[in-house]
């Protein structure tokens, strides 16, 4: 166990319909052939983690520029995103620089998780990534093939890539990276054992919101790389939070980042 502080930072909201987020969550009848949708809403967040070998920023977020250009305009009107700044004053509302991130974990590198990493070019800052997923989003996003989710100038930038190739890997005491492709090929989860909280694993968009960990729905096909992977990464999740009496944390659930921001 690690002595560790955990700060969520507050990034903005993004708006979307449901049927993105849980499968199937708005359908049809023959006595309703064409139901409303429902619109959701989730939070966008990162964490800084004050660890004994360095200060860890948990994701980038959103681009600040997002909602004028440099999200594709399809993109943007299917995942609106209010509340948009710069990493620089998020960080420094909750007291932080930039220059006092040590290392940058990159759970995977969609738009609304790899927007900042701007903030870090030109320095030496480690920033991990798994290896399958800097591959599918160079991938995606210099093709037409893959996923729409990447932009390019995102990441595409001079950053000190430090790559991560298991399905397992500790670069920290008592923190470990933990592959669960589903999402994405790449999506690296966070396992922290902390002294106080004990086990608590950070799953990013292996779950959107909680009723996909706890009910195991899948999100909408648009938001899974591949089913199948997704449901096996699940199944490691689960067999973990048992094995440890493990706290998992949704990538997108409101009440996850007010419990986050209420102290582990």
């Amino acid at each position: 166990m690690v002595d560790a502080t955990v700060t969520p930072i507050d990034r903005g909201t993004i708006t979307t319909d449901f049927n993105h987020i849980v499968e199937g969550y708005t359908l049809g009848t023959a006595a309703n052939p064409n139901p409303d949708v429902t619109m959701g809403d989730g939070p966008v967040y990162n964490l800084v983690i004050d660890h004994p070998e360095g200060t860890i920023l948990w994701d980038t977020g959103s681009h600040p520029e997002a909602d004028s250009g440099h999200w594709p305009a399809e993109l943007y009107a299917a995942f609106e995103h209010t509340g948009l700044r710069p990493i620089e004053d998020d960080l420094a509302e909750a007291g932080y620089a930039v220059g006092d991130i040590d290392y940058v974990i990159q759970t995977h590198l969609h738009l609304d998780h790899a927007g900042g990493l701007y903030a870090f070019e030109d320095t030496e800052t480690p920033i991990f990534v798994h290896e399958e997923e800097l591959k599918y989003a160079y991938y995606s996003a210099k093709t037409g093939a893959g996923s729409d989710a990447y932009v390019a100038g995102d990441f595409d930038r001079n950053l000190n890539w430090e790559i991560v190739h298991g399905t397992r890997e500790q670069h920290f005491e008592d923190l470990e990276f933990v592959h669960l492709p589903g999402h994405t090929p790449g999506l690296l989860g966070v396992r922290l054992d902390l002294d106080d909280a004990g086990t608590v694993i950070f799953a990013g968009d292996q779950a959107y919101v909680r009723a996909n960990y706890d009910d195991e729905h899948p999100m909408g096909g648009d938001l899974l790389w591949s089913k199948r992977a997704w449901y096996e990464s699940l199944r490691l999740l689960k067999d973990e939070e048992r094995r440890h009496d493990a706290r998992i944390v949704c990538g997108h659930d409101a009440d996850d980042l007010a419990a986050l921001q209420d102290g582990l």
